[in-house]
């Protein structure tokens, strides 16, 4: 076979394989739309749940409980992630130690998030005390997102040229002058798209969350960081799987069709992020 037709064998089968998936993804979009764009309206985004009549209420707690996931989430694993990166990427070196922690790192990213919940469970709800609270499980699912804000932001920061480092060397600048005026700053989109797009798993996630702190129905909304809280995932996953009435799937699509926008929200944000940062490059 000619290279030429071997070429364009392969370019359309690559086209076929992301219509497909984009194919898939639009199925999936149009049928939770169809189901949930029903019972979608200010009162199931404003008000508490009414676990006797789903009809009368709304899913604003498990609103607030992701919210406040993601905001324990973002606290604990950014900065952990991202300082990680940097020390891993222009402090540690090359040496078989650190090889394989960086092989290490990416392996658990790897881990199914249930393994998750389980370390999570034993160690923040019953080893420190935590009991099943929106703390424990922000903690269990930053342990989970830990891992690819590393990745992301080592990969990041392999992105700028030597060249950046050694001209802040030729001008007596430290090593960690160097990196905070001269790579930080061009590293930052991919570091921040990285977060936010890890961010956005650890909120779409269910199976840690089952065993360290949601609940499918509470008065109220959690008080302290150590309080039980309702989370969309969760809710979701109980109207789809337990619940009995009659209008619990239409309930779940629209549930799901809030979780959808709002992660969709955030992969936006971070593509908007990742276009600003890197319209100010000019190399």
């Amino acid at each position: 076979m000619k290279n030429h037709v071997k070429q364009k064998l392969y370019f359309n089968l690559f086209r076929l394989t992301g219509l497909v998936s984009l194919g898939i993804l639009v199925i999936v979009l149009l049928y939770i739309t169809y189901l949930g764009s029903g019972v979608i309206s200010f009162r199931f985004l404003t008000q508490q749940w009414v676990n006797r009549d789903i009809t009368a209420g709304g899913i604003y707690p498990a609103i607030v409980g992701t919210f406040y996931l993601g905001l324990g989430v973002a606290v604990f694993s950014i900065p952990v992630g991202v300082a990680c990166a940097v020390y891993l990427n222009e402090y540690a070196g090359h040496s078989f130690l650190v090889r394989m922690i960086k092989l290490a790192i990416r392996n658990l990213a790897g881990v199914p998030s249930i393994i998750y919940g389980l370390f999570g469970f034993a160690v923040f709800v019953q080893m420190l005390n935590f009991g099943t609270s929106i703390i424990a499980a922000s903690l269990t699912l930053s342990g989970m997102t830990i891992p690819w804000v590393i990745t992301a932001s080592e990969e990041s920061l392999k992105t700028v040229p030597q060249s950046f480092r050694d001209g802040a060397y030729a001008l007596g600048a430290s090593r960690w002058q160097a990196v905070r005026t001269n790579v930080l700053p061009y590293a930052a989109s991919g570091m921040i798209t990285g977060s936010i797009i890890g961010l956005a798993r650890a909120m779409g996630e269910t199976a840690p969350i089952i065993v360290v702190g949601a609940t499918f129905y509470m008065r109220g909304l959690p008080n302290s960081p150590f309080d039980k809280f309702m989370a969309l995932p969760y809710h979701l996953f109980i109207l789809t799987t337990q619940h009995v009435h009659p209008q619990a799937q239409a309930y779940a699509a629209g549930t799901a069709l809030v979780l959808v926008v709002l992660i969709f929200s955030m992969s936006f944000i971070a593509m908007f992020v990742r276009y600003r940062y890197r319209n100010r490059k000019d190399w």
